[in-house]
């Protein structure tokens, strides 16, 4: 049998269609200045999107990836270094700590947020500890006053991972504008996404911006002058003119987002006694954007199974923790020494929630998760 509806986890041409004509013209006008690299579209990008965050410095790279990498970079991170993140997140969280040949030493999250538990941060530091990465997971904000104070009475930077967390805010501040860096995503999956790779990194202090743009073209300030090591981190002016006209949708998309999770909320509130599924938590003083709406389910893999069958897209966001990863067993993290990650990486599962998500498709996604349930 067809299913009754198709609900994708994510439509970009949905999101597309309407701003089409707005991004061929922009795509156009760089076509003709035939600047492809940094340059006005760059600079004009950066500068709006500072404006939005309200962030001292933006700095257009290559992906989120390499805005990780050259945050690092410009702390001078490497071989006997440690860095604290997350066991559970993305892997360049954790992969660009060892690309610099420093140590990521894992921890474990909270159970409601899925961000970094900050007690076991505490008990992690140790005199080689250089940084602590937060990670903003799936648009909701870490616990930042707990995460300055420590690194705070130890001296330590802090790297903001906002890749998934643009226009999200902590007590009313901009993620990504509270740590020394943030770093941001614009994969083409994310609420604000390019026609491929790009990336940000906001930098609070002016020496270490000046860092990162020298970094980011392979550490010279002059052409041929290179002051240090760097790489090719350098955003394209195609890219940052597709960003600059999504930018112009992002508060709109956002809230489209936000409406989506409470109405998700409402029609899963008349059936919830007889679902095992937990929504997620939105936490006091945090504006979550929804990167992903990310529900905690019994039989998770059976119930993707069924949801697949009926036409709903969904997704895992992320089945194995770094800890469990092969590449990473040499730190020695053995299985169950992470439990709250463990637990999330088996029961967690990401439901469609992208701003042109409609109602009937959202009631859809919930009767067939009932209907899941339903039948034993």
């Amino acid at each position: 049998m067809q299913p009754v509806m198709q609900v994708p986890l994510l439509d970009l041409a949905a999101q597309y269609a309407p701003i089409r004509d707005a991004v061929v013209d922009a795509l156009t006008r760089v076509v003709d200045t035939q600047q492809f690299i940094l340059g006005p579209e760059v600079s004009a990008f950066e500068a709006e999107v500072a404006a939005y965050l309200d962030a001292a410095h933006a700095i257009g790279v290559t992906s989120g990836t390499d805005a990780l990498l050259v945050a690092m970079m410009a702390l001078g991170i490497g071989p006997g270094d440690e860095v604290i993140v997350p066991t559970y997140s993305f892997f360049a969280t954790a992969g660009c700590v060892t690309r610099l040949g420093a140590t990521p030493v894992l921890v474990d999250i909270e159970p409601v947020g899925f961000t970094i538990d900050v007690d076991a941060v505490r008990q992690a530091i140790t005199p080689r500890t250089r940084a602590i990465i937060p990670v903003h997971l799936y648009g909701q904000a870490a616990d930042m006053t707990a995460v300055m104070a420590v690194a705070g009475e130890h001296g330590l930077a802090v790297i903001e991972d906002a890749a998934q967390a643009i226009g999200a805010t902590y007590h009313g501040r901009a993620l990504g504008t509270i740590g020394q860096f943030g770093c941001f995503s614009f994969y083409p999956s994310k609420n604000l996404g390019a026609a491929g790779d790009a990336g940000l990194v906001t930098v609070a202090a002016d020496g270490h911006a000046a860092i990162v743009r020298m970094l980011r073209v392979h550490g010279a300030q002059r052409t041929y002058h290179h002051e240090r090591v760097g790489g090719n981190f350098r955003l394209a002016a195609l890219q940052a003119a597709v960003l600059r006209v999504k930018l112009q949708h992002l508060r709109v998309w956002t809230e489209a987002r936000r409406t989506n999770a409470a109405r998700y909320r409402t029609l899963f509130a008349a059936i919830r006694p007889t679902i095992p599924v937990d929504l997620p938590v939105e936490l006091p003083g945090r504006r979550h954007i929804y990167n992903q709406f990310v529900v905690r389910a019994a039989r998770r893999d059976a119930l993707r199974a069924h949801l697949r069958d009926h036409g709903v897209g969904s997704e895992i966001y992320y089945p194995v923790p770094f800890h469990l990863q092969p590449c990473f067993a040499s730190l020695g993290v053995p299985p169950g020494a992470l439990p709250v990650a463990e637990r999330a990486s088996q029961d967690t599962l990401s439901l469609p929630i992208y701003s042109e998500l409609t109602e009937a498709q959202q009631r859809y996604v919930v009767e067939t998760i009932a209907a899941f349930y339903a039948r034993g």
